[in-house]
């Protein structure tokens, strides 16, 4: 009698159950787990190139094509950026007057391309991010 039912909400859903068949569809029938391995790899591999001397990265961590670059004031001390500065949203705004879709939380710039993303897309990215990087730690 207590409790919240929000189970057919999502249920049965015919549109969603429709979207998930064509996607299953698409891995049993495309390259798309592949080609998706082979853009994680040239992710890292270009945000590594990017920003792994940079004095204000303390780590760069991966799961697939999600990629994460923290940034900090000190790289030794690992001592982050009073949370006020909101220094993300000076990155943040850079890249969309760039085109680029990013999510800065925090000290943490997020990478989370779809898996249509194009290597020259990837390199722009990164490229976009360390240069709002640069502005916001000036």
């Amino acid at each position: 009698a207590g409790c919240f039912m929000h189970g057919p909400t999502f249920m049965g859903n015919p549109l969603a159950c429709a979207a998930a068949l064509a996607s299953l569809e698409l891995f049993d029938n495309t390259r798309a787990l592949e080609t998706n391995l082979s853009l994680a790899a040239h992710l890292g591999e270009t945000a590594r190139s990017a920003f792994e001397q940079h004095p204000n990265v303390a780590e760069i961590r991966q799961c697939g094509l999600i990629l994460a670059v923290e940034f900090v004031r000190d790289r030794e001390r690992r001592d982050a950026f009073p949370w006020r500065e909101r220094r993300h949203l000076q990155i943040h705004r850079h890249a969309l007057e760039r085109g680029v879709l990013l999510r800065p939380l925090g000290n943490v710039i997020y990478f989370m391309p779809p898996y249509i993303v194009t290597p020259s897309e990837i390199e722009l990215m990164v490229a976009v991010a360390r240069e709002g990087l640069d502005l916001a730690v000036a």
